[in-house]
């Protein structure tokens, strides 16, 4: 496990600054202390048959904030709000900021649940170390996210319902001018309910195979949750959409020929007894869902393999289908690469709702989780 304070300074000694300015971590001023609503009574008035994937106001979010000796101290919860920046904020000027994201469940008996939010903290500690930042340590992490869970309760929808999603932030917030690290940094968590994250709900989707516009390249930051590596991808995911495809899938920036992934989420092929996805070599992000979902078919008896995967594959695949949080396991119906619309066959048994199906079950404590995968939010 990396610490946050350890590989901060060791990044910090090989930057640009110099200097050293001593200085503690504070928390956010003006904190409110949140009622903790703990009924279905006061649930919010909310359409939970409908939900989306759009941005809904909750109550509350957790922000700490920290200077260059490298520790997070105790955070506390403000009301949802805006944030002050300044204008040569080290996240505006040099995109220097992380995202996670992270769902808490509520189960037929009301109790709520995180699914392994330390996997999250610890893909952000790998990902502070890449943008050389410090992070908050893996019990930080996950009390921040326990609390913002409980702190906005009422908006956690009912069992089989959807998810509050959690958004974790790490953002450079100090004022830079030239390029360095950040002399602050801000760890910020927000929340909000949601159901499914593409627009046709749990319809199977089409992908298009892009193989001018690339989402990462050999060296660079793909293979953390970077904010950087979202924007340049939005053109693609735009022309692919007006195009009636519901998002894009990336191929290599070296050999062009090798899949990577999707614009918000991993991917899988089946043939046979055998489920394939890209291996991560720094250009893929390694999704907690998708980890997941390789336990899960390894416990089930297929073979499971993380390799090079060419594009021309997909023709003779026997299934596709893409893992995330936000996404969850969705069936992909066609693929068009190389102007040829490649079709799968959509039925009940497909491998990745059986996958799926064991997923959630584990989640809402259907099946028992052997693998210590649940937290319980008290």
């Amino acid at each position: 496990m990396i610490r946050g304070a350890a590989c901060f300074r060791k990044l910090f000694q090989c930057s640009a600054v110099s200097s050293k300015v001593a200085a503690r971590c504070y928390t956010a001023q003006a904190a409110v202390q949140p009622a903790i609503y703990s009924s279905d009574e006061e649930s919010a008035d909310i359409d939970w048959d409908n939900l989306g994937f759009n941005l809904m106001q909750t109550d509350y979010m957790y922000m700490t904030k920290c200077s260059d000796d490298g520790v997070f101290r105790k955070g506390q919860l403000n009301r949802y709000g805006n944030i002050n920046l300044s204008p040569s904020a080290g996240v505006l000027n040099y995109g220097q900021g992380l995202f996670e994201g992270t769902k808490a469940y509520r189960r037929d008996d009301g109790r709520v649940f995180l699914f392994r939010p330390e996997q999250n903290a610890i893909r952000m500690q790998i990902g502070a170390e890449r943008m050389c930042m410090p992070s908050p340590t893996t019990d930080q992490f996950v009390d921040a996210v326990k609390q913002t869970a409980l702190a906005n309760k009422r908006w956690i929808p009912p069992s089989g319902k959807g998810s509050l999603y959690i958004r974790p932030l790490l953002i450079g917030t100090g004022p830079i001018l030239g390029l360095a690290p950040a002399p602050e940094y801000t760890f910020l968590v927000y929340a909000c309910p949601v159901g499914n994250y593409f627009k046709q709900g749990t319809a199977p989707l089409n992908l298009y195979v892009e193989e001018d516009v690339h989402r990462a390249s050999r060296g660079g930051a793909g293979g953390v949750k970077s904010i950087t590596n979202y924007a340049p991808v939005l053109k693609a995911m735009k022309n692919a959409k007006a195009n009636g495809y519901s998002d894009v899938l990336y191929v290599d920036a070296v050999n062009k020929k090798y899949i990577e992934e999707v614009s918000s989420c991993n991917i899988f092929l089946v043939k046979g007894n055998v489920l394939s996805t890209p291996i991560a070599k720094g250009t893929i992000l390694e999704g907690i869902t998708r980890k997941s979902i390789m336990d899960i078919a390894h416990d089930l008896g297929y073979t499971v393999e993380e390799r090079l995967i060419e594009a021309d594959e997909l023709i003779s695949a026997d299934e596709v289908f893409c893992t995330g949080t936000a996404v969850g396991v969705a069936p992909v119906g066609s693929i068009t690469y190389k102007g040829q619309r490649i079709e799968y066959k959509i039925s009940s048994d497909l491998l990745c709702k059986q996958f799926y199906s064991r997923l959630v079950g584990i989640q809402r404590g259907v099946i028992k989780d052997e693998r210590d995968w649940i937290v319980e939010i008290e």
